[in-house]
């Protein structure tokens, strides 16, 4: 049975510059992301999530502009 490769849902950007915040970028440029722990990947997808609901947040917080504005 092959293996697919599924595309990521994170562009490799964010996921370095979430690297850089928790510390883990040293490895990640060492080893590639194989080579992180599962702790430190779990940190970093628990991370990206707080992201994203705090940009939703702030989406829904702005005032909403009628259709053709």
């Amino acid at each position: 049975m092959s293996r697919r490769r599924r595309r990521g849902v994170m562009s490799e950007e964010f996921k370095y510059e979430l690297a850089k915040d928790l510390g883990i970028y040293t490895t990640v440029q060492r080893e590639g992301w194989g080579g992180i722990r599962t702790k430190d990947a779990g940190n970093l997808v628990r991370r990206a999530i707080q992201i994203a609901e705090q940009t939703v947040m702030r989406q829904a917080q702005q005032p909403q502009r009628p259709p053709g504005y």
